[in-house]
């Protein structure tokens, strides 16, 4: 069988997670807390980060982009990185926006300062910094805007065709949003954007993800918000 190693809420991991359910490629997922670093994991993925794939040929592939290139290849069926070399760059361009400048600005940041650091050792993981959350939340509108603005002139984030891009940001958007921190209706044209993607049968798994000690927002799984 096919085994994904993930996090329920890395951004990455659920990147990975929308692109096998995209491509109808079934999947045993576990869960790794890749912070305990676990030897027999290690040995997998040598970064200990997540997510990583073992595939039914048994490859083992990590790095949720190249894991994403592995499966375009390996599974060309239903396409998620577009056709032509300025699509292609474009989804490509917009995949590297939200897993480089928006998870640093604001993903990975307030899962960081939410959750991942209840499981540090005290000495590496002093309490939440309630400033580095505040600017997540302040900077998350500029991007939202800039969602908003590429839909605007779109049906997708990247063309015509739902894609990579979409998945990426929404991934990333999903864990922010499971925390509550997404003021959607200060932007309509990416809440509706949002919407369509929450409606498809790829992304209702998420809706099952449960975190101890940290309750997903209330509107997390409605798909009429």
């Amino acid at each position: 069988m096919r085994t994904l190693y993930h996090y329920p809420l890395c951004p990455y991991s659920r990147k990975i997670r929308l692109i096998l359910a995209e491509k109808k490629l079934d999947f045993t997922a576990e869960i790794e807390r890749f912070w305990e670093k676990r030897p027999d994991y290690i040995k997998l993925n040598p970064s200990g980060q997540v997510p990583t794939l073992i595939d039914l040929n048994g490859s083992v592939i990590a790095d949720s982009m190249a894991i994403a290139e592995y499966l375009e290849d390996a599974y060309p069926e239903r396409p998620l990185i577009g056709e032509g070399l300025i699509q292609r760059a474009e989804v490509r361009r917009l995949v590297g926006w939200f897993d480089g400048k928006f998870a640093q600005e604001v993903s990975i940041n307030l899962l960081m300062e939410k959750n991942i650091k209840r499981h540090l050792p005290s000495e590496a993981g002093a309490g939440p910094n309630s400033a580095a959350i505040r600017s997540a939340k302040t900077i998350i509108h500029q991007h939202l805007d800039y969602i908003s603005w590429l839909v605007d002139r779109r049906n997708w984030l990247a063309g015509d065709d739902f894609s990579l891009a979409d998945i990426a940001a929404s991934a990333h958007l999903s864990v922010v949003d499971y925390m509550g921190d997404v003021l959607w209706d200060k932007h309509p044209v990416a809440k509706d954007w949002y919407a369509r993607i929450k409606s498809r049968p790829s992304f209702r798994a998420f809706f099952q993800d449960r975190i101890p000690g940290l309750a997903p927002a209330p509107h997390y799984g409605d798909l009429d918000f």
